[in-house]
């Protein structure tokens, strides 16, 4: 199906209230992204797909491209989870330093993980740009999220901002994230964020090694990838990819590569979210 047809057939999925909204979002809405050229759509939506394009003929067969192999009107629907409405709240919620002062809630909950200065918050303000009103800081130095930062998505899902590690993480980092990944309940999986320019740092494997030690299910997100060439990124990617393969066991095989700046990858990186949680359905199945 051609741009204009799926375009069409969009108008659909995506209910009149949220026309508006998105008319003025540029690449953060999917409507907005399918009027692009064909070459364009794919790097935005599919930036794993595009990144085969500068490796080595074969090599490109590591990847795992198509792990998670949503279509483009599953991506749209998705998308819903992520625009407001007066039954639908998305918002700032509530901080805390530890567990016992964490928000009590029986909604699927996910975290995001990752180095001080990987681009976090940067991330998440993406991931919530449909809704301009949520307060998500971002600071030029790293080290600037201290506590655990929870965010509503309606009745969706709980989003969780910790603390940065390595530079300047608080003090009590390692109390305050081993508690809540070993107990908090309703925790369905970790996203651990991870630089694409610099690739797989010591701290970044201590954050895996506590992942697999406590067999928590994650994912690793690649951020950052408007920050080199293309062909950086590739090599830092099948780098990663090939650590994931043989060295994790609880690790989702897909990476998830992103820019924050340009909305690359942040489309498909919210329907995994809305997939993970239970909240939609792929090629028409939902998570068992």
């Amino acid at each position: 199906m051609g741009p204009l047809g799926l375009s069409t057939t969009l108008a659909g999925i995506v209910p009149r209230r949220l026309v508006g909204l998105r008319a003025y979002s540029g690449p953060a809405a999917v409507s907005n992204v399918l009027r692009l050229p064909e070459r364009q759509q794919k790097g935005l939506m599919f930036p794993l797909q595009e990144l085969e394009r500068y490796l080595v003929p074969g090599v490109s067969a590591k990847l795992h491209v198509r792990t998670f192999d949503p279509s483009l009107e599953d991506i749209a629907r998705a998308e819903v989870a992520f625009c407001p409405s007066p039954n639908h709240r998305i918002d700032y919620l509530s901080s805390a330093v530890r567990l016992d002062h964490a928000p009590s809630s029986s909604s699927p909950e996910i975290c995001f993980i990752g180095r001080s200065n990987v681009g976090k918050s940067s991330l998440i303000k993406a991931l919530f740009s449909l809704v301009p009103e949520v307060e998500v800081r971002v600071s030029k130095k790293p080290g600037h999220t201290k506590k655990m930062n929870f965010f509503k998505v309606g009745k969706y899902f709980t989003l969780v901002d910790m603390p940065g590690y390595g530079f300047k993480a608080p003090k009590d980092f390692v109390e305050m994230v081993e508690a809540y990944l070993k107990e908090r309940t309703n925790l369905t999986r970790t996203f651990l964020l991870v630089d694409s320019v610099v690739g797989i740092q010591k701290a970044d494997r201590i954050a895996i090694e506590m992942c697999e030690e406590y067999a928590l299910p994650y994912v690793m997100v690649l951020t950052k990838i408007d920050k080199a060439s293309k062909g950086h990124i590739a090599k830092q990617v099948l780098q990663i990819q090939e650590f994931v393969d043989t060295q994790t066991q609880g690790c989702f095989p897909q990476l998830f590569p992103v820019s924050s700046v340009t909305y690359s990858g942040i489309h498909l990186l919210r329907c995994f979210m809305t997939y993970v949680t239970g909240n939609c359905k792929i090629n028409g199945r939902q998570l068992s």
